[in-house]
């Protein structure tokens, strides 16, 4: 087992979420508690996006024990709690913010879904703009087809539209959530990162998880194509 990922210079690939037992066998070691996943998780990818988050703000403490479990370098994307994004308790914003920087240098982008059937709505949006930590980094998942054309508003604030290549925002942010992903479709994708990544804007994305530890497959596989591209020196590979 190797104790560093293999690496691609702002490549923050992934996936989403990382506490799954039925990846046993396929990716974590057999008879591996729960306990031990984020470790091992970590010696195999720089990032992860967070789902928990996403149904339950977990404490300071779980946020700082979760950094205190990986690397330098490492990365967590954080999704804002649903409460917030579809339930509109935009009062918990502060508290959100406050709480994932206790994850310190390990936090990377927060993610915010609105749900697929809200329409574009600029004053929700600028009320979230305006109700956040400036200092953070934001990815908006805007999945409604109104809400296309939103991008000026996003490049003014400095946030990132999840899915686009392009935009203002210091950094990108993908999920990709259409498995199966084949050799084609992971070397399309490692093909359109690069000009991205060759500009030294960092790309997050992160797979979509399934039962089957298809995800971690998928992510291991894009960040070798990566460094294919990149002409790095491939590292060996790790056992599964």
């Amino acid at each position: 087992m190797t104790d560093t990922p293999p690496s691609v210079t702002g490549l923050q690939v992934g996936t989403s979420g990382f506490s799954y037992p039925s990846w046993r066998g396929g990716f974590y070691p057999l008879g591996s508690r729960p306990a031990d996943f984020l470790r091992f998780y970590a010696t195999r990818f720089p990032a992860v996006e967070l789902n928990t988050s996403s149904y339950r703000l977990p404490s300071e403490e779980q946020f700082a024990r979760w950094a205190a479990e990986t690397p330098s370098g490492f990365r967590f994307a954080v999704k804002m709690p649903r409460s917030i994004t579809h339930g509109g308790r935009l009062g918990g914003i502060g508290t959100f913010c406050e709480r994932v920087r206790a994850l310190g240098d390990r936090l990377g982008p927060v993610l915010v879904q609105f749900p697929p059937d809200r329409p574009r709505d600029d004053g929700l949006l600028r009320l979230v703009l305006g109700s956040v930590d400036p200092e953070l980094l934001y990815a908006f998942e805007l999945p409604h087809p109104s809400w296309d054309g939103v991008e000026p508003a996003l490049d003014e604030a400095g946030a990132a539209r999840a899915g686009a290549l392009d935009g203002e925002a210091p950094f990108r942010y993908l999920r990709l959530r259409e498995p199966p992903y084949d050799e084609v479709a992971l070397r399309a994708w490692a093909a359109r990162l690069q000009p991205v990544l060759a500009t030294g804007i960092p790309v997050y994305c992160f797979f979509k998880h399934e039962d089957e530890p298809t995800a971690p497959r998928y992510a291991l596989r894009l960040l070798r194509m990566a460094q294919h591209n990149r002409g790095d020196e491939a590292p060996a590979s790790p056992s599964s």
